[in-house]
């Protein structure tokens, strides 16, 4: 059973989202809270698995709540159910930990289906954002502007390559197999990946490689 906390602003939504989702025999939403403050102090009495999380909503947003959330208890994933499909929203949601970013007008079995894969560790995207977020493609004068992020620079070459292939959706076996490495060398890669690029997880190491594919493969 995925235990589900709602978090929504509009009371009405999450009666909806509730009734929708109870009829799913491995759901069950164990709550609902009006904004992020009333989410964060409602998660340890309620320990959900999965929660679904709003991003504009008064005294404290969806972003700062999804922070918040995966500081205080790294265990609970974070999906985002929005109505606004805005560039800075998708990036800032997933900058602070979200596993996904999915928009409210999507067909609740497929809302259910996402719930279950970001509870078995997997992101999820409404189609078309991550398009929006990171398949930008300049034309060459653009290319030629650019400037190799500064971080990217200071990145010792093999993490570069490291990360290049997370980008392109490698596992860690397949980058090892790659490079000639060993899969345990490969872990220690990424561990330092996050530290260096202040990421929480491998998802936003893989949105963060796509958006500097043309620096990495330069």
């Amino acid at each position: 059973m995925i235990r589900l906390l709602l978090v929504d602003d509009q009371s009405l939504i999450c009666q909806g989202l509730q009734a929708l989702l109870g009829e799913e025999p491995d759901l069950e939403v164990v709550g609902c809270a009006e904004n992020g403050q009333v989410a964060l102090d409602a998660i340890a009495s309620l320990q959900p698995d999965v929660v679904l999380m709003d991003i504009r909503m008064p005294i404290m947003t969806g972003i700062e709540a999804t922070r918040l959330i995966k500081e205080q208890f790294p265990d609970i994933k974070v999906l985002v159910l929005s109505t606004f499909d805005d560039d800075r929203d998708i990036a800032q949601s997933m900058r602070a930990g979200a596993k996904g970013y999915l928009l409210k007008d999507m067909p609740a079995p497929e809302l259910a289906d996402a719930i279950r894969f970001v509870h078995r560790g997997y992101s999820q995207m409404a189609p078309g954002l991550m398009e929006k977020l990171v398949m930008r493609v300049p034309d060459s004068n653009e290319a030629e502007a650019q400037s190799i992020p500064e971080e990217l620079v200071q990145l010792p070459p093999r993490e570069r390559d490291v990360l290049r292939l997370i980008g392109q959706g490698c596992t860690n076996r397949e980058i090892a197999t790659q490079l000639h490495l060993a899969e345990g060398t490969i872990k220690t890669y990424v561990t330092h990946l996050l530290n260096r690029l202040t990421f929480k997880n491998r998802s936003q190491l893989a949105i963060y490689a796509n958006a500097i594919a043309s620096s990495l493969n330069s």
